[in-house]
C-alpha cells in the first residue's frame, strides 16, 4: 500500500512539498554556518518525495533545540503552514485524508527538524 501512496503522493503534490524543502535548504547553504541547517533540509526534502512507509522520531539536546528555534525564526514557518493548509484541505474528502495525515506528519517536521530522525516502518 506504502508504494502505491508514494506514487499518488509524489504526482500530485509531494513534488512540490519536496521542491519547498530543498529550495529553503538551497537558501541555507548559501552561508557556511547555514551548511549544517541546508542538508537537514535536503534529508527531509527527500522524505517529503516519498513519506508513506515512514515514521519520525523525535529527539535530540540542547543543541537541537537552540537550531529549531533559529529554524521557525527563518524558514520553518513558512514550510508548516503550508503543509498544514494542504493537509486540511486533502481531508475534506475522504479519500485525501492519508494524504492529509502525510502532511500533517511533514508540518510537524517542518516546526521541529533538529533531533528528528527517520525510520522506515517494516
Amino acid at each position: 500500500m506504502s508504494i502505491l501512496g508514494n506514487i499518488v503522493w509524489f504526482i500530485f503534490g509531494g513534488v512540490l512539498a519536496g521542491i519547498g524543502w530543498y529550495l529553503v535548504g538551497l537558501l541555507w547553504c548559501c552561508t557556511i554556518v547555514g551548511i549544517p541547517v541546508g542538508m537537514q533540509c535536503f534529508k527531509f526534502g527527500t522524505l517529503s518525495f516519498f513519506p508513506f512507509g515512514k515514521e519520525i522520531q523525535y529527539g535530540g539536546g540542547a543543541g537541537s533545540f537552540l537550531l529549531n528555534i533559529l529554524w521557525l525564526v527563518f524558514g520553518g514557518v513558512e514550510l508548516a503552514l503550508n503543509h498544514v493548509i494542504f493537509g486540511l484541505i486533502l481531508c475534506c474528502t475522504i479519500i485525501g485524508i492519508p494524504f492529509g495525515m502525510q502532511h500533517f506528519k511533514l508540518a510537524k517536521l517542518a516546526i521541529l527538524p533538529f533531533g528528528a530522525e527517520i525510520v522506515y516502518k517494516g
